[in-house]
Parts: C-alpha cells; structure tokens; sequence
C-alpha cells in the first residue's frame, strides 16, 4: 500500500544576495533530511537584474526568474512568498503578498519603523482569517539546538528566579574605515544600523529563551565611521545607521538585562553571547560555539559545581536527530532548514508557527523604544 505524496507548496523568493543563498539552501535541503507535510517546489526567483538573477537562479535551484516581485502575486504556482530584500521592502511586500492569500515569510527586522510593522500585522491577522495564510519573520538563531534546550531547561524552571540576562552580538565587518558603503549603512533602506541588523536578534533570543518581555530600556547608539567608499566610484557614502549600540532594559518578570550589539568588535566573526543567572542555576552561550550550551547547576555539590558543557548533538536535542551522529556538529545554515521545515508544518497544521508577525512588531517597538532614548537620555517604556 502506497502512502498519498504530500501536496507541493510553490514558493517565490524576492532576493538572491546572502539571505537569498542561505534560504535557497533551506528550501533544497529541508525535504532531503525531513518527512515534510507538504512538498516545497522552488518555482521563481526575483532580482531586478534579468541577467543576474537568471545567473543565481541556476546557481540556487529556482526553476524561474521574475524582475518585477509583483508578478508573484497573480502567479497560480505561487503558494508562499519569501522576502529576503532590504529593510525599506518588507512592508510594501508582505502587506500585498498577504492580501492575494500568499503565505509569508519575511527576514527580520520586520520592518523599517513601528508604523510599518503594525501594519504588516494587521494585514497577517486579517488575511489568516481570510485565507487561512501564516506569516512567519526570520528570526533564524531561535531554532539552534542549543538555544532550544536553553528555552527548555528555563521552561524546567532549573534556572529558578530568572535575576540577570546578558546579551552581546559582536561582529567586525565594518571596522576597516574603508571597508565599502552599502545599504546597510542607509538608514532610509535598513532602518538602523547593528542596532536593528543584529541587535534585533538578541532582543528576540532573550525573550524566547526566557520567556518574558522587555518593558523598558535607556541606551546609547553611537556611530565611529561617517562616511564610506562607495563602490565603482570616487565619491563616498554618508553613513546614516549606528555602528554599535549599548542598552539596559528590564523585563515584565523582574530581571535586568544587558545588550551590546557592535560590528565594530575587532577579531568577533559571529559572536552571539547569551548569559542568563537564576536563582537555581544560569545558561551561557557562544554562537561562534554553535554546537555547545554551558549550564550550571546550583544544586550541585560546591567541591566540584561549575559550568557543565553539554555538546548539544544527541538525537534527544531538537532537530538533531534528522542529521548526523551524535557528536557530528551542525552549522550556520541548519537553523534555515529548521526554519523551513516549522514553516511547513504550521502551514499544513493550521496552527500559525513562532516567530508570527506580531512577534516581529513587539522587537521592533524595542528597537524604537532604545533609539529614542539615545536621542532623549531617558528610561523608555516599550
């Protein structure tokens, strides 16, 4: 007897660049290592460069290009659209996207300003219970293994008391003067600089893995170089973003935290570090150590209590079972794969998968409440 194939789900992406490449991968490789629900077809790729991004689509696997993203919307073939273009497209994209009855799934920051993500929410909640769609946003580093038995072990309660949270995002891409401009350093395209890129992404891991919400923060955003060569010509760039940006907050359960998000960190690659103390036990992390979570027990005996380092490769770990051998560590690109495969899931269960739209808007409302209080050197209420 002959199991009923699952259903194909066409999928159109706008954006072929280094977000485009790493959710190509995800949507080649997730039916491969995963028994999906539905079947992922990879139907068009959208760059405004014909030529170009008829190069990447054969590089990637899309088996179609498009120059103009709102081809997407009347395209029968397309049942979800992915957007990995800058900051200053997601809302315009997303809002029609959900209107013609596409699921969405969109790369973080979900927007530029506030105003932008309330409306993609909304437009998210009215076209579910229009078309039954989900919207999803990119916050990728939740479904790393290690950062899932993190939420695990909180959710336990074996951290007790949740007193301290510590978050750092350390890059150093930029720390060359004369490193190029690009659109990142526009404001008016990326909305804010490490602030938004990557400090967004610690917002959102600290309040997945522990569950609670900043309430309030007072921070600083600061930028070292103003102006950058722009490419193929003389003339150079005004940089309108933050370089780096430094925040306290405090959370709706009680604890303090404390954010540093920099791409000014000379010899820090990837450096996403978490540490969260309890009052039973704490949790750190290193992403540049993607495959390890350090716990310590508070109950343990103190002539040998310290940080045990769990190498997070074991079938029990999530996700990790559809890989390798215990052992055999996973890297940057299979939290897109997981990300894919979540999506799909929800999409076939009907349930709306985590990150959702209205997640996306209440780290953006943080965003915004740390650059008004650089702007205003106050405490601001999220």
């Amino acid at each position: 007897m002959t199991s009923t194939p699952p259903a194909p789900l066409g999928v159109g992406m706008i954006g072929y660049a280094f977000m485009g490449a790493a959710h190509s991968q995800a949507w080649r490789t997730a039916p491969r290592f995963f028994d999906l629900p539905v079947d992922p077809r990879m139907r068009v790729l959208v760059g405004r460069d014909r030529s170009a991004v008829t190069a990447a689509a054969t590089q990637l696997g899309w088996d179609g290009v498009e120059t103009d993203w709102r081809a997407l919307l009347s395209r029968d073939d397309v049942d979800l659209v992915d957007i990995c273009s800058p900051g200053d497209t997601h809302a315009e994209i997303a809002i029609a996207a959900l209107e013609a009855g596409k699921h969405v799934l969109c790369e973080k920051p979900l927007a530029n300003t506030v105003e932008e993500a309330e409306r993609m929410t909304a437009a998210a909640a009215a076209a579910a219970a229009r078309f039954g769609t989900v919207a999803m946003v990119g916050f990728t580093y939740r479904r790393v293994p290690a950062i899932q038995l993190a939420r695990t072990l909180v959710e336990q309660g074996r951290l007790g008391t949740i007193r301290h949270i510590r978050a750092q995002y350390l890059q150093d891409w930029l720390s060359d003067p004369e490193s190029p401009f690009t659109w990142r350093l526009d404001k008016s395209r990326a909305g804010s600089g490490a602030l938004g890129d990557i400090g967004a992404h610690i917002v959102d891991l600290t309040q997945f893995i522990t569950g609670q919400r900043i309430t309030s923060v007072t921070g600083r955003l600061t930028t070292f170089v103003d102006e950058r060569p722009v490419p193929g010509t003389t003339t150079r760039g005004q940089v309108t973003v933050d370089d780096a940006a430094a925040f306290l907050a405090t959370f709706d359960g009680g604890p303090l935290g404390v954010f540093e998000a920099s791409r000014f960190a000379l010899g820090r690659k990837n450096a996403i570090r978490l540490e969260i103390n309890g009052s039973l036990g704490s949790l750190a992390f290193d992403f540049e150590d993607m495959n390890v979570l350090h716990f310590h027990d508070g109950a343990d005996d103190p002539a040998t209590a310290g940080f045990r380092r769990i190498v997070v490769t074991e079938p029990v770990h999530a996700y990790v079972g559809h890989w390798w051998p215990p052992g055999h560590g996973l890297g940057y690109e299979h939290p897109f794969t997981h990300q894919v495969v979540d999506l799909l899931t929800g999409i076939a269960d009907g349930v709306p998968p985590a990150p959702g739209f209205a997640d996306g808007l209440q780290v953006q409302r943080v965003l915004d409440a740390v650059e008004r209080s650089s702007a205003g050197d106050s405490w601001v209420t999220v």
